[in-house]
């Protein structure tokens, strides 16, 4: 069945919001050009506070609120840069790849939240008369009309892209206004469907530019650098002519003429700029040169001739309160994050940063993939059908995107990769964008992960490939065209840091490491995009009522939305850095630490400088010797200025201690030998830790007899109760438990995403009952030396089931726990964990341990623990994940005190303490949801299933899986005397 207008009836007139749904960039904006912060011209913020409308449809209100005169009685007010959702008017929407209106390219729904905005403004009373004056917005979501002094300047889509107006013949000295009216919904979004929060709003600064006759108008720096010969070659071309100076450099030059001399080169470990100046008749631009060549050599991404191997985040930009609209402070505060955890790169996903984020990047050093403002993710809904990559009537506007991006960034030497969007299919659009950056710029390689044959990019680029596939790749051995078996793989996102996670990170970095073809990754991603939220601590899909919304999906960070780092970039920083420090030998270990503590011989150390170009000079080293945990002494280690790549075996002192008996280790450290820009003397880069002593196994040989009682067992320095035999106190410290325990909370990467192929085992645990296991009580026997209680685990309606006995013996003043464990049954799913849980009364506060810290840490994810004696709270050893689940297990835990009880493991086990149960956890929506009991809830565990990355990418590998099989481990229990 059709609908057809009757022939009978009049089209539509025309409406005056049309334009809200035309393929079209818009129209009235200038050509795009060079971005710079400053010049000697005078400039104008227009951020503030504005008066706001809201209507809900884009036609509600006639555009009689630009004209002159009108007055904004009753307004609100907002402030701009901001986004209204964010400010009381209307709510935050957030999708992963669904459109959150029908798909109908271009229509959009009348239900179209529109903002009117106005801000009134004087001029200096020196802004110049003569010249020019130029508009500019550096990012309003979705679409805006904009009017000055009640003309109509022209409308633009592309949210995160700059838009610039002529406006020198509208201004007046005083009493401007300037009127935007902002839709949510436009055509242009279609093309913004990335994974966030849809955010209306003029979202980045406004500002008015003093354009002076003889002004540059648009500019490009080329700066390559020849590293055979170590020149630079500098040439600025601008639309006007002009001088370009740079006096470090001796340089004094036209514009357009090249110049070659001797430089310094420019990389992100390196990161040399040399201050210059661009000079026209009517101004005096500030340039900041880098002098660096990229290439794609020998089947490598090279930069000034050498590989690189990218250790990288992708970054949305996120404030918890203000949205993206990021201020400078928290800018600079993402790169000193990065630069202090030894990340080297960043694809600013997935859409251009505001651009003083570049600025960041070049002066203190990072690598960027810079990418355009396109996803059409939401097609994948019907097989990519009218998807607008594909479709020519789009062509004109994912041009204008790429060229806003490449015009704007193009004068940025940390920027070496143009990526064309994410996640929008393939498509003749596509293919335009490649040949048309290509033709500007051919001085950078091209980037974009769904050209899968690599027919426009340079960089065969993938998301979560799973570890085997990777090597594969790194083999030559993944097929594929010729083209792409020539070119080398980054993984643009792997490692998904949602929750506790990611896992598997470090067995990544050995495969890069191993394959020259592999020149690294990009984590995803750089931070939780939680929104501050008095009901909830952070908010997170769903809980503002949205109709359609994908959760905590959000949530994806490395670091929480207060940009507190999250274990996993304490991890990641451990895994990727830049100096190895180790035994010399070659190592099958599983983690960048345990390697260290594999391979000591004692007496030596290796040291290899992993940087890409730069030397070990800016680095001190240092040891200490450690005793049980306790460091003993600490000394210098001279460490040459060793070039990238080089190694050197260098002598440990005599060791200063006799451990008699005691666990002893070295620990080395490479840290800042002064200051840097981005980091405090003493800040440490890496670490490594090699093994002297292991210590004596905890003793506790049976000597007497449990007494039995009417009620209860007395055994040593520990009560029983004689019916069930389960442990009543140990001394005078009172105990619930221990008793077999198996579930945790489930992680985000337990429960997995919803289309990935492999098992997610959060559900299949779940479905098993693991969350609701019953005890079986089957005995309880007093022997000449023991007491021994045997039990059956097992969940309801399963055959499966796990015989367990606990064996208890004292020395007369300490007590051991023995635990033997034997599957019986069909066991189809690895166990979350295997251990014991116990209870001790809510005082119990402190606690102290000797193992792994200071952090948590599971088997996938302890490459940055670090064995020593820690002290922390309870409260203080929780992992605030904005969704709560399994979080706080220290690892490699010898002893551990807690409440008046100190508890040894043999072997070492895992430790948890919280003030709410597991089941609790597993409840709880938001932080909030968790109330402390009156119990503190201890688990010592044998086992702990690893964490993988399984939300968006695969899951624990098969070494780091719990699978279920007959075990033995056992605790000595004593009350502490103080």
């Amino acid at each position: 069945m059709s609908f057809r207008t009757s022939p009978g009836l009049p089209a539509s007139p025309p409406s005056a919001t049309d334009y809200v749904e035309d393929v079209s960039p818009g129209n009235g904006a200038l050509p795009p050009r060079a971005w710079y912060a400053t010049s000697d011209a005078m400039c104008l913020s227009l951020n503030g506070s504005w008066s706001f409308r809201l209507s809900p449809t884009a036609d509600a209100q006639d555009d009689s609120f630009a004209a002159e005169g009108y007055e904004a009685g009753g307004w609100a007010e907002v402030q701009v840069p901001g986004h209204w959702v964010l400010q009381g008017h209307g709510a935050p929407i957030y999708t992963n790849h669904l459109y959150p209106f029908p798909v109908d390219p271009p229509r959009v729904p009348t239900e179209n939240p529109t903002g009117d905005h106005l801000r009134r403004f004087d001029l200096p009373s020196d802004w110049p008369a003569d010249g020019g004056t130029v508009l500019r917005f550096d990012g309003v979501e979705s679409c805006a009309r904009v009017w000055l002094n009640g003309t109509d300047l022209g409308e633009f889509k592309g949210s995160r892209l700059p838009h610039e107006f002529a406006v020198g013949h509208l201004l007046r000295p005083g009493g401007n206004v300037l009127a935007v009216r902002v839709h949510q919904w436009s055509a242009g979004s279609y093309l913004e469907d990335q994974d966030q929060w849809w955010l209306p709003g003029i979202f980045r600064d406004v500002t008015l530019l003093h354009r002076p006759a003889g002004s540059a108008l648009d500019f490009f720096v080329h700066a390559s650098y020849d590293h055979r010969a170590g020149l630079g070659t500098l040439r600025v071309d601008s639309d006007v002519d002009g001088r370009v100076l740079v006096p470090a450099l001796d340089i004094d030059v036209e514009t357009g003429t090249p110049v070659t001399v001797p430089v310094l080169p420019w990389t992100a470990e390196t990161p040399r700029l040399y201050d210059g100046e661009l000079v026209t008749e009517g101004e005096r631009v500030p340039l900041r040169v880098g002098f660096r060549s990229v290439a794609l050599e020998d089947g490598l991404i090279k930069v000034n001739g050498r590989a690189v191997l990218f250790k990288g985040v992708n970054r949305h930009e996120w404030h918890p309160e203000k949205g993206r609209a990021l201020d400078p402070e928290t800018m600079l505060a993402d790169v000193l994050l990065m630069k202090r955890h030894n990340i080297n790169a960043v694809r600013t996903s997935h859409y251009p940063p505001h651009p003083a984020f570049l600025d960041l990047c070049d002066e203190y050093g990072l690598w960027v993939i810079d990418e355009c403002d396109l996803e059409t993710h939401g097609f994948t809904e019907q097989a990519w059908r009218d998807n607008p990559a594909d479709d020519t009537r789009w062509t004109p506007a994912l041009l204008d995107r790429a060229a806003r991006m490449v015009e704007r960034d193009k004068n940025h030497p940390s920027v070496v990769i143009w990526s064309l969007g994410n996640e929008a299919g393939t498509g003749r659009g596509l293919t335009a964008m490649a040949e048309w950056i290509r033709g500007r710029d051919g001085a950078r390689l091209i980037h974009y992960e769904g050209d899968i044959d690599c027919r426009d990019t340079d960089v065969y680029s993938r998301m979560y490939a799973d570890h085997a596939e990777v090597e594969r790749i790194g083999r030559h051995q993944d097929g594929g065209g010729l083209k792409r078996r020539q070119l080398p793989l980054i993984l643009c996102e792997y490692g998904h840091a949602m929750g506790n996670g990611p896992g598997g990170i470090a067995d990544y970095q050995r495969l890069f490491s191993s394959y020259d073809r592999l020149q690294g990754g990009f984590i995803w991603e750089w931070i939780d995009h939680g929104i501050k939220d008095e009901r909830y601590g952070f908010a997170y899909g769903g809980d503002f009522g949205e109709e359609l919304h994908d959760g905590n999906f959000v949530c994806d960070g490395l670091l929480f939305p207060d940009r507190t780092p999250s274990p996993g970039l304490v991890e990641y920083k451990k895994v990727i850095e830049p100096v190895r420090i180790d035994g010399g030998a070659s190592s099958s270990a599983s983690s960048p630490s345990e390697q260290g503590r594999e391979r000591g011989s004692f007496g030596t150390v290796r040291v290899t400088n992993g940087y890409d170009f730069a030397d070990l000079s800016a680095l001190a080293f240092e040891w200490s010797y450690q005793v049980d945990g306790e460091t003993v002494e600490t000394g210098p280690l001279p460490v040459p200025a060793l070039a990238p790549g080089e190694s050197a075996d260098l002598k440990l002192p005599t060791p200063p201690a006799d451990p008699r008996g005691a666990e002893a280790q070295w620990t080395v450290r490479a840290v800042l030998a002064e200051e840097t820009a981005w980091g405090p003397r003493g800040h440490v880069v890496a670490w490594t830790q090699l093994p002297v002593a292991e210590a004596v196994s905890a003793r506790c040989a049976p000597s007497g007899a449990p007494l039995p009682g009417e009620r209860v067992i007395t055994l040593g320095p520990g009560t029983f109760d004689a019916r069930t035999g389960a442990l009543l106190t140990v001394g005078g410290v009172e105990v619930t438990g221990p008793r077999l325990d198996v579930w945790r909370a489930p992680t985000d990467n337990d429960n997995g995403a919803s289309w990935q192929p492999a098992a997610r085992y959060g559900p299949l645990w779940r479905t098993l009952g693991l969350h609701r296991m019953r005890h079986r009580l089957d005995g309880v026997e007093l022997g000449e030396d023991a007491l021994t209680v045997r039990t059956r685990v097992a969940p309801a309606a399963r055959e499966a089931g796990l015989r367990t006995v606990y064996r208890w013996t004292s020395d007369g003043t300490r007590l051991r726990l023995t635990v033997s464990v034997a599957p019986e049954g069909h066991w189809k799913l690895p166990l979350p964990r295997l251990g014991v849980r116990l209870g001790l009364p809510g005082s119990a506060d402190r606690v102290t341990w000797f193992g792994g810290g200071p952090g948590e840490g599971y088997p996938d994810t302890k490459s940055a623990s670090m064995i020593g004696r820690w002290e922390s709270t309870v409260d203080a050893m929780q992992t605030p994940y904005v969704r709560p689940q399994e979080n706080g297990a220290r690892p490699d835990v010898r002893w551990a005190r807690i409440g008046g009880l100190r508890i040894e493991g043999d072997p070492s086990f895992w430790f948890t303490a919280r003030r709410w149960t597991t089941e609790q956890l597993d409840a709880a929506d938001h932080l909030p949801d968790l109330r402390p009991g009156d119990t503190v809830w201890v688990n010592l565990d044998h086992g702990q299933q690893g964490i993988g990355s399984q939300s968006c990418g695969p899951g624990a590998l098969p070494r780091y899986q719990l699978r279920p099989a007959p075990a033995e481990f056992s605790f000595v229990f004593s009350e502490i005397q103080d």
